[in-house]
Order: structure tokens, then sequence, then C-alpha cells
């Protein structure tokens, strides 16, 4: 049996090497036991997509409120650019905004998005409008399947990491429109199915916050997260966040009811995640501006530049803080 011959290091670097390995896992190891969530070093530029639940920006400014007081060493970047109206289908109802315009598509301004953000990490939530508030059809089915399809093949070529979230459950009790609410159940099982052969990432929000609805009415029947059906309120914003932050290792959140809890473990927290909103909520508007979508009606953003510049002195806040 002919050996394997292992090239032979000085003694001095395989010092220095086993040391290294050492340092490592003993990071790891204490990352691990704090149960905090992490991303790897190399992120630094994390762009979220989506539609009004994401433009809304509650979840985006919750999971970058944590890092922020997790990591203060790990510079990172959360750009949101969620659209309202948007789907990943192209699909859009007849009359839709009182037939002021159709609803965008996504793949109509994604290249301008990932050739200008040049994101590490994406995390993408879509499916509320994609089944077009229409009971369950297979042509639009197959439209949602095939933008999902285009739209993890486009990000993943950049070398950026894809993460797709299930979208929030819809609420037939609030918001009407009998039948709606099977239609994301079952966008949100072929997106967790793509786990599988597929091997996407895929973080489920949707059936954890159905059950945390379903629980909550038990309580009170008249306990919701979105009061239109649609659009989650801070609460439903905290269980998408949850969910996505439990994805990335977070156990330190568990038993938290909201954000503000989450940011009471810092001395600081509640004057960061207040610095980090109006962060959030200042580029958002820049940067959607700058891709150049096409959705009337949005408010207009700062020019890129002097967006970044405010926001740069809003982060040396955060940083003096955290």
């Amino acid at each position: 049996m002919r050996l394997r011959r292992f090239p032979r290091w000085p003694s001095r670097n395989l010092w220095v090497w086993l040391g290294a390995l050492a340092l490592a896992s003993s990071t790891a190891a204490a990352v691990d036991a704090a149960g905090v969530a992490a991303l790897p070093p190399k992120t630094q530029q994390v762009v979220f997509l989506g539609d009004s639940i994401t433009y809304s920006g509650g979840y985006v400014r919750d999971v970058a409120a944590y890092f922020a007081t997790r990591h203060p060493g790990h510079r990172l970047s959360f750009l949101n650019l969620g659209l309202p109206s948007e789907t990943v289908s192209g699909l859009s109802e007849e009359g839709h905004a009182g037939g002021k315009f159709p609803r965008p598509d996504l793949h109509e301004r994604l290249t301008r998005v990932l050739t200008q953000s040049k994101p590490d990490l994406v995390f993408a939530c879509y499916g509320m409008n994609d089944g077009i508030y229409l009971p369950l059809a297979e042509d639009r089915f197959a439209k949602f399947r095939d933008g999902m399809q285009r739209l993890h093949h486009q990000v993943t070529a950049t070398g950026a990491r894809l993460i797709h979230v299930t979208p929030a459950p819809y609420d037939e009790l609030k918001g009407g429109r009998a039948g709606y609410a099977p239609v994301l159940d079952r966008y949100s099982e072929w997106l967790l199915d793509q786990r599988g052969g597929a091997r996407w990432e895929v973080v489920d929000a949707h059936f954890p916050m159905q059950q945390a609805l379903e629980a909550g009415r038990r309580e009170n029947p008249n306990f919701f997260f979105a009061r239109d059906g649609i659009h989650p309120n801070d609460a439903g914003h905290w269980q998408i966040a949850r969910e996505i932050l439990r994805y990335l290792g977070a156990r330190d959140i568990a038993g938290l009811p909201d954000a503000a809890a989450m940011m009471a473990t810092h001395p600081r927290g509640s004057d960061i995640l207040k610095l980090v909103t109006t962060q959030q909520t200042l580029l958002k508007d820049a940067w959607l501006g700058a891709t150049k979508h096409t959705r009337p009606g949005m408010k207009a953003g700062l020019p890129l530049t002097e967006a970044k510049a405010q926001s740069a002195q809003i982060q040396r806040k955060i940083d003096g803080l955290r």
C-alpha cells in the first residue's frame, strides 16, 4: 500500500499554525457558548430585498441593531432595498393601485441593485404579493417558482451568499380575501423544499409566525400581527427578525418578547436602536433612488453621496455608544 506523503513544515510554522487553529477553535467555542448570531468576517455589505414589508424596515432594523450591539468590532452595512408592491413573479393584478401602475417586477432592477450595492450577503423575502391575492393557481405558482429561481441564479452568480426568507402569513380574519392564506402556505412550503435537493439557504419566518398568531388568538380572539392582514406591526417584524437571527445562530434572544427587550441587554441599547432606525430610514430611500426603481409615488431620497456622509456621522455615534 502506498503511503501518502505530507509536507514537512518547519517547526516554527507548525507552532504558529497550531496556535492559530487553537485560537480559532476557542473563539468559535466562545461564540457558540454565548449563543450569539454571527456572520463570517469577510461579510461587510448585507442587502435585503423584498416588498413593502421589507421596505417598512422593522425586521431589517432589528437585525442591524442586534449586530451593532453583539459585534462592535465587525463593521457591517445593512442596506434595505425593499420596494413596495414588488413581486418576484412579474405578475400584477388588473387595476393595481387604482389602475395607476402595475406592480414593479424585481427583475427589472435586480442587475442595477447587485452591480451598485456589491453585496456579500443578500436576504430575499417575497411571496405576499406574488399570488396576487387570489386562490392558488398553478400558472401563478409557476411564475413565483420561476422568479425565485432566476433571483437565486443571478445573486449567487455574483459570488454573494443568498438566504431566502419565507413570507409572512396572510391573515384572512383581518384582510378578507378568503383562500389566500393557503397560497402563502404553499409558496413557503416550496421554498423550504429547496433546502433539500437545491441546497438553498432558507429561513422559515412564515410558519413560526403563523403559530405565534394562532397562539395569540387563543388567548385573545382579537390578537393580530397585521391590522390589514398583510403588513406586520412591530411585533410581527420582531417575529421575522428573530427567525433570521436564530438561523444565524442566535440563542441569546430566546424568550425575548420584542426588539426593545433584545436591546435592553446592552446598557445603551435603546439609544443605539434609535440611531439605527434613523440610519436605516436615511439609506433606504437614497439607495432606491440611486438604483433607479420605477415605482411611482415613492419618497425621493437624498443623493447617495450625501446620504452616505450623513450615515457615516450616525455610525460614529453608534460606535461611540457600543
